[in-house]
């Protein structure tokens, strides 16, 4: 089934009497999976802040917890009812029901953090003795997990870098000596800090090479960077896409969450690895992000548009030495081809070098003044930070450096205030280094 098939499918499931006519995403953000005629017609759906549910009969409850814990498989038209907010909760079903229209996915788990969307999914898919094969540069938190936790349980685990011909990454699986059991490729496209792009289609493609009638070999995409607005990873093969919630998604700086999309299948097996987990987002982390989800079309596009009057100021600059930005990337190269058929905008991330070192990067980061020093991104207000020494401090200073995160980067989220006020501040601050 197609992705367009898919979605159809989906609203046909949900909003029957829209049937003859399929929306956008972002206009189904505002009622998608909720009828206010269980909630006393509240236009909004409420705040759901209940920690349990009352079952109708005993048999109910029975038929839930054998859905819930994987007992038997749910019944064809089965209406499956609330048992336990850590298991399920309105605000959560809402917000996941709306998060699979981005990306044509057919379920998606919402939980607490980004980090705890990516580690529950690693964890659930990857057993001791496997096999993963990761992109760098990476997250800082994802990088730090893979690295300790993951090679603690005994996962091996192997680094490709962007640019590297899939020949190559082959020939790098196979010395391993672990290549029959490769079990994930998980990869993080555009990268934090850099921008550097990986191609999802290639890294399916080496996922196939290496499947048997036993084993898949499943391709996960940290899509962060793009948000659900700019990339979908399920379109190019993946089978998951993953989210800090936090960042596009959330768009506020005020909340603090995580999502994973894809299959039914695979949903269901990480959902399920998370109730036991406890790490599930709660009802206010749900209908926070049901408002937020509202306007992120509008917010990601006007944040896209102020990069590229950014990015342009930034790559003229005397004290600039290099501007890592997707809207720059050299037409008739390998990363362009990927840039064109893998995304829809530049995105609103900028990375650049300054000239000099620790001491300048510093120096224009303490001058800012509307612009905030604070990790995060993707909220509505602009934000700077010092990737070496911040969001990547626990990497390997081998492996940063060989990554471009070096002592004179520094990282820009581009918000929504005009972009004469975030050049101005960025020039005045670049005056004083």
């Amino acid at each position: 089934m197609s992705n367009h098939e898919l979605t159809k499918l989906l609203l046909s499931k949900h909003l029957g009497f829209m049937n003859d006519h399929q929306c956008k995403p972002e206009s189904l953000m505002m009622s998608y999976g909720y009828k206010p005629a269980l909630s006393e017609g509240a236009i909004k759906s409420p705040i759901f802040q209940t920690s349990t549910f009352v079952f109708k009969s005993a048999e109910e409850g029975k038929a839930l917890f054998e859905v819930a814990y994987g007992l038997r498989e749910r019944r064809i038209n089965e209406e499956l009812g609330l048992i336990y907010s850590r298991i399920n909760n309105p605000d959560l079903e809402i917000l996941e029901n709306r998060l699979t229209l981005w990306d044509a996915a057919e379920d998606c788990a919402v939980f607490e953090s980004g980090m705890s969307a990516i580690s529950t999914t690693l964890l659930e898919m990857m057993h001791p003795g496997e096999l993963l094969l990761f992109s760098t540069p990476l997250y800082g938190g994802t990088d730090h997990f893979i690295h300790t936790f993951l090679k603690k349980i005994g996962v091996h685990t192997l680094a490709f870098k962007p640019g590297q011909e899939e020949d190559e990454i082959v020939k790098m699986i196979e010395q391993t000596g672990h290549a029959d059991q490769l079990s994930m490729i998980f990869i993080e496209t555009p990268a934090n800090p850099t921008n550097a792009l990986i191609d999802i289609e290639c890294c399916k493609r080496i996922a196939d090479r290496f499947c048997t009638d036993e084993k898949k070999v499943y391709v996960a995409v940290d899509n962060t960077y793009m948000g659900p607005l700019w990339q979908h990873p399920l379109k190019h093969g993946a089978d998951f896409s993953l989210y800090s919630a936090t960042k596009y998604i959330g768009g506020h700086s005020d909340v603090v969450a995580g999502a994973c999309c894809g299959s039914k299948n695979l949903i269901g097996r990480v959902k399920t690895l998370r109730t036991f987990l406890g790490n599930m987002a709660g009802p206010w982390t749900g209908w926070l992000l049901l408002r937020s989800l509202e306007t992120l079309k509008v917010r990601m596009e006007q944040q896209a548009a102020n990069a590229t009057k950014v990015a342009e100021f930034l790559s003229h600059h005397p004290k600039v030495e290099k501007v890592y930005f997707l809207g720059l990337i050299k037409k008739d190269t390998r990363e362009y081809e990927i840039f064109q058929r893998q995304y829809s905008s530049a995105g609103a991330m900028i990375s650049f070098d300054i000239k000099g070192g620790e001491a300048e990067a510093f120096r224009f980061l303490n001058h800012l003044k509307m612009i905030k020093l604070a990790v995060s991104l993707g909220g509505t207000e602009s934000l700077a930070e010092h990737p070496a020494t911040m969001t990547h401090a626990s990497v390997d200073p081998i492996h940063k450096k060989e990554m471009s995160i070096t002592e004179k980067l520094v990282r820009l989220s581009i918000g929504v205030e005009h972009y004469d006020d975030i050049i101005w501040d960025i020039q005045q601050a670049l005056e004083k280094v």
